[in-house]
């Protein structure tokens, strides 16, 4: 999988994702990805200028159309022509949909995604309307720059692509794989400050773990997290008991029993 990623910093983004298990992943060539200076294509040759003030008035300067469409055509000359009809690019922005492990899977399906980094207050509207596909936020509140959002989404989609993670299992019993929370992990030593480690987690039944994990993960979500344990509840309803049945007592049989 291929991340490309639009920034005035391809530094910050270069630094933030060359280490740990990202790092390694696209060492190995399970992804790749690149940061390109929305600079490089400023009409301005002298101060590589991209940003002017907006028109109507308000504070702030907002970031140029043409270098950035200048970028964007640049790194989508680079893909193949089959995988250029369908490029998904995705603008980093508060005003966008909430990004979640849902979003991520859907993302990590792709083999090319085009991230835009945003900057002072914004970006000129023609242009996102020019390329974007996908307006994606990190959640409610906001930061300087579209860097650290995208670094987080790609760390989120990367670690679901194939290989990328060492154990693949990891990937599927994690927090938010199916709307619950991780249940409470441990290792050794047995006791520590007095805490020990579950009993059940000892064993060595397989079945009674899995069943206690499921357990731990339904409480833990239903206290820290309602909102996904009632989503959880819509597609796994309670059970209805099962009803005791009666025994039938023939009545010819109860006559003769007297």
């Amino acid at each position: 999988m291929n991340f490309h990623v639009m920034t005035l910093f391809p530094e910050m983004i270069e630094q933030g994702l060359s280490a740990s298990i990202i790092g390694r992943a696209r060492d190995k060539g399970f992804i790749s990805f690149e940061a390109t200076n929305i600079r490089d294509y400023s009409g301005d040759l002298r101060h590589h200028k991209v940003d002017d003030y907006t028109y109507g008035g308000g504070a702030g300067m907002l970031m140029q159309a043409q270098p950035i469409y200048d970028c964007y055509r640049h790194i989508a000359d680079t893909i193949p022509d089959e995988r250029r009809k369908c490029l998904r690019v995705i603008y980093v922005t508060p005003q966008g949909s909430v990004f979640d492990q849902n979003m991520a899977k859907e993302f990590s399906k792709e083999e090319d995604l085009i991230f835009l980094c945003g900057h002072y207050e914004g970006v000129d509207e023609r242009v996102l309307e020019e390329i974007v596909t996908d307006y994606v936020s990190i959640g409610d509140y906001v930061l300087t720059g579209g860097e650290l959002p995208a670094m987080v989404m790609i760390d989120a989609i990367a670690r679901l692509v194939p290989g990328v993670l060492n154990n693949e299992e990891s990937a599927n019993t994690e927090s938010f794989s199916n709307y619950l929370l991780e249940y409470p992990q441990y290792s050794r030593p047995e006791e520590w400050m007095g805490k020990k480690v579950p009993s059940i987690l000892l064993s060595g039944d397989h079945k009674k773990v899995d069943d206690w994990r499921l357990e731990q993960s339904i409480e833990r979500t239903k206290m820290r997290r309602p909102d996904l344990y009632e989503k959880w509840l819509i597609e796994n309803p309670p059970k209805p008991p099962k009803k005791k049945r009666k025994r039938h007592i023939d009545r010819d049989d109860s006559q003769n029993s007297q």
